[in-house]
């Protein structure tokens, strides 16, 4: 289940106990909504966020946004009925916390299945551990089902008694080996979500250095994150405009046998006009999702 051109540049969670945020969001321009069954909800309102998180998707009214529910652990006592309530209400994705082995993947898998899944429900994986970071790469590989990687940069700067700084510098190596290992399956790749809601600036910087590092967008944790981080992670019109007559001139120039062409002065190679495509595809998803 390769990554596709659909926009995930805001990725925004909402708590699976709280219905009234459900409902918000159906208003907020996010590109995905996770509905959270794992970290927002405390461990006696789990069967109830369940039956809420179900009937928000089974609901409707989110438009094109992408759905994903976020499970418990299977280890956990919650775990098992949260994927199968979960497969039963279709969402586009199921995101599965602290995924540190293939034999957690395909055990999620064996579970959706048997449970009926579409063909269509992906699977996400949260590396957010340092046995999942270094393990990555099995884990990217595990199943046709994988949709996308999601980076929990808040357990795992904890997890490895490191420190949130600016350039994030401690997590560069992490951060690096999860992209690699998305990019060589075809998978989307998310960065983790940023927690001080009141360092605007940091959090734009934040938005620029996971484009920077080809993230595809950012995992946020308040509204008032999202439409900073659309604009970051969104192609802009000169770069669309370029990318179009990269695309055109590369078009004509294999019409003549030729291999490379030039465009405004610079040469032009396979390389940048598949970069090309891509920005173009992203652009008019953008446009499509925003007029859904």
């Amino acid at each position: 289940m390769a990554a596709t051109f659909r926009p995930r540049r805001s990725v925004l969670y909402m708590p699976g106990s709280n219905a009234r945020a459900q409902e918000k969001a159906k208003t907020i321009s996010a590109d995905a909504i996770i509905l959270d069954l794992e970290d927002a909800v405390a461990p006696d309102a789990k069967s109830a966020a369940r039956e809420t998180v179900c009937n928000s998707v089974q609901g409707g009214g989110y438009g094109g946004r992408e759905m994903i529910i976020r499970i418990n652990s299977l280890d956990t006592p919650w775990g098992v009925e949260d994927l199968q309530a979960a497969v039963s209400v279709q969402p586009d994705a199921i995101l599965v916390p602290k995924v540190e082995s293939a034999d957690m993947v395909n055990k999620v898998e064996s579970l959706m299945d048997a449970s009926g899944a579409l063909a269509t429900t992906a699977i996400w994986c949260m590396i957010e551990t340092p046995r999942g970071v270094l393990r990555v790469e099995e884990i990217a590989s595990a199943s046709t089902r994988l949709g996308a990687l999601v980076m929990g940069t808040s357990d795992l700067v904890k997890d490895v008694h490191a420190h949130h700084t600016p350039m994030r510098l401690p997590m560069l190596t992490s951060l690096s080996l999860c992209i690699l290992a998305a990019r060589a399956e075809g998978l989307a790749i998310l960065d983790g979500v940023y927690l001080d809601l009141q360092d605007t600036d940091g959090f734009r910087n934040a938005c620029v250095q996971g484009l920077e590092f080809g993230f595809d967008g950012k995992t946020l944790i308040h509204p008032s994150q999202v439409d900073p981080c659309n604009a970051v992670f969104a192609p802009d019109a000169a770069e669309v405009d370029l990318s179009r007559r990269i695309i055109e001139a590369f078009a004509a120039a294999e019409k003549e046998g030729k291999g490379v062409v030039v465009v405004d002065g610079k040469l032009v190679e396979n390389l940048h006009v598949e970069n090309a495509r891509r920005l173009v595809a992203l652009a008019e998803a953008i446009n499509h999702l925003q007029g859904a």
